[in-house]
């Protein structure tokens, strides 16, 4: 696919390699200046996307939160924040959550054949559900969004969504924070699952910037060519 968007993974994790905890609270992994370079990269997206577990757990806005960062996109044409997408496989998701609630921008919702009328009941009034085939794959999801004009893609997880597109070797970059901290639970979830990565002792991925923010690291790793050093 020469034509898909540009795709940045970024992620949080601790020590340990976890991105939550296992208890109903959201544990946080980065700091306040973190958040802002995160923020800093939605604003230079066209779209953001979360699978629907995390529309799910976490109830995130997805917004550029920076006031001057969102007049700046406006001046450049833009639409204040990125648009907002996610994949479901079941079509379970709460048209009240702030994933579709908050933001005046595009959501999208992307799913299988077999649950696209069950979604579209769910969120159709909120969202636009694309029926992207039967499995939803990241090539499908990539094609369409494309289609609309998508050419900068930030993928914020969760661990599922991240291996998807890692496993498919459809991503061109990986932003990877670590927390300074343990989380010690097998019943929490992980980056990653086990894979067939396209990235192993055989053929590295290549490091383009490492950087301390705060207590926090975070590490770019080239995934392409395409990557922009």
């Amino acid at each position: 696919m020469t034509s898909r968007p540009y795709v940045l993974l970024s992620c949080a994790m601790s020590i340990d390699g976890y991105i939550d905890d296992a208890t109903t609270e959201r544990l946080l992994l980065s700091n306040d200046a973190d958040l802002d370079r995160i923020d800093a990269v939605r604003a230079g997206c066209d779209a953001i996307m979360v699978g629907a577990a995390t529309v799910r757990r976490d109830d995130p806005r997805l917004l550029v939160r920076s006031e001057r960062r969102r007049a700046e996109r406006v001046a450049s044409g833009l639409p204040p924040c990125p648009v907002k997408v996610t994949v479901t496989a079941s079509g379970d998701l709460d048209p009240t959550a702030r994933f579709f609630t908050m933001g005046e921008g595009a959501k999208l919702v992307y799913c299988p054949s077999g649950v696209a009328e069950k979604t579209r009941e769910q969120v159709g009034a909120v969202a636009t559900v694309v029926d992207a085939g039967d499995p939803v794959t990241p090539e499908a999801v990539l094609a369409d969004l494309a289609g609309r004009g998508v050419g900068r893609l930030m993928v914020e997880g969760g661990g599922t969504v991240h291996c998807q597109f890692l496993t498919a070797g459809v991503a061109d970059e990986l932003h990877l924070v670590v927390a300074p901290f343990f989380v010690g639970d097998g019943r929490a979830p992980r980056f990653v699952a086990d894979g067939r990565f396209p990235w192993h002792s055989g053929r590295r991925a290549r490091v383009v910037e490492v950087r301390q923010i705060g207590d926090v690291v975070l590490t770019r790793y080239a995934l392409s060519d395409r990557c922009e050093v």
